[in-house]
């Protein structure tokens, strides 16, 4: 069977309009309704999937559970705010949501036992390490190289 030019264009431009749907229809899912911004190139959770994921590792009660849950939504609501700031420079904005991580750390250490702090201190470390090893201008990574 053979496909004619004019076909071939039909069936090439139906691929790329499914592409694009695809593509459209995730960011939509991922947009700030479903959850948070970018982050590292990829779509960080939502609040309440970080919790969850942070419930079923460390066996969160139901009190930890809403604080940290709380806790995680402001961090999205700083880094949301900072994102959209444009009268700071990439790297400020950058320092400053490396603060508000740091800090969120902090604040969700608060609200563990010892146990489950020296658990989140161990994801927390393969977490980096996982960063270092993915490459990317991250601290302690060498910068990429200039063309």
């Amino acid at each position: 069977m053979r496909i004619s030019i004019a076909q071939r264009g039909t069936v090439w431009a139906t691929v790329v309009a499914c592409m694009f749907l695809t593509v459209s229809a995730r960011a939509q899912e991922g947009g700030e309704g479903q959850g948070g911004g970018r982050h590292g190139g990829q779509m960080m959770a939502s609040p309440e999937e970080r919790t969850e994921r942070l419930t079923k590792a460390l066996n969160l009660s139901d009190d930890q559970k809403g604080k940290v849950l709380s806790i995680y939504k402001d961090e999205q609501k700083q880094m949301e705010a900072l994102r959209s700031d444009t009268s700071s420079s990439r790297e400020d904005r950058r320092s400053k949501m490396m603060q508000i991580h740091e800090n969120t750390v902090s604040q969700i250490k608060g609200v563990l036992n010892p146990d489950q702090a020296k658990k989140f201190d161990e994801m927390q470390q393969r977490m980096r390490e996982r960063r270092e090893r993915g490459g990317g201008n991250r601290e302690g990574a060498p910068p990429p190289p200039q063309p």
